[in-house]
């Protein structure tokens, strides 16, 4: 079992995947328009509620170790998310025309990878491909922040990062990493057909492997005085550009 946190995470559980969902805790002390959404959500699927005292309910949290993370009063249990794997991913290539991967390396902080979860699902992402030794994981944070993307996008955890782009371009995937040095704007890529975006963490970029195992490297044109923009927000630039294209 695990668990999520926050009202629009556990409200995506209860709309899209309610077998997924075991019970939902709701703070007594937080009685308000949106946690009776929840109840009346949890009702109408048939999962069990439970409005709990405030010190039952952060006992509750501390057995679950949700840490700090704000969970607005909500928390559900819930039958825990699994990360996917390479051989997920090779399947996924021979079911699907056309995808659109997003590949990460290094994006350690759980809010910039559920907030790239959440862009990747809004632009159609068909995977996101994370090293499993330099990623968050699927972690109650991710998950919050992800707000139901996470149960969406598969989250395909491999073992050599390099390795994997290796086969995806093997078997036909063009690969666009970012780099802020180079002169090719991201808008001038073709970003059609099979194509898989490549982004490292805000501050170190890619390693020199994934780099080197990139076929195209682009650029988010910068004419402020910020020199990078968060993980998050160049995965979102970089994506919706694919999707314009592809649309």
């Amino acid at each position: 079992m695990s668990a999520i946190a926050g009202i629009h995470a556990v409200s995506a559980a209860l709309e899209q995947h309610p077998e997924r969902v075991k019970e939902v805790l709701v703070n007594a002390s937080r009685q308000d328009k949106r946690t009776q959404r929840i109840i009346e959500q949890a009702r109408a699927v048939g999962v069990r509620f439970d409005l709990v005292q405030p010190a039952a309910f952060n006992q509750r949290l501390q057995k679950l170790e949700l840490g700090d993370i704000n969970h607005q009063g909500v928390v559900a249990i819930v039958h825990a998310i699994t990360p996917k794997d390479e051989h997920f991913l090779w399947q996924l290539l021979d079911a699907t025309t056309d995808p659109l991967l997003l590949i990460l390396d290094g994006v350690t902080d759980p809010h910039n990878l559920g907030a790239c979860l959440r862009t990747a699902d809004a632009a159609g992402v068909a995977a996101v491909i994370v090293p499993k030794n330099r990623s968050a994981g699927l972690t109650p944070v991710v998950v919050k922040v992800a707000s139901g993307a996470a149960e969406q996008v598969p989250l395909v955890l491999v073992t050599n990062l390099a390795r994997t782009m290796a086969e995806l371009r093997e078997r036909g995937v063009w690969l666009t990493g970012t780099a802020g040095e180079t002169e090719s704007l991201i808008y001038d890529a073709n970003l059609k057909g099979a194509t898989g975006i490549v982004m490292g963490a805000e501050g170190e970029g890619m390693r020199r492997l994934t780099r080197e195992h990139c076929d195209l490297l682009v650029k988010i044109p910068m004419v402020g005085t910020v020199s990078s923009l968060n993980v998050s927000v160049a995965a979102g630039v970089c994506l919706y550009e694919a999707l314009r294209q592809r649309q």
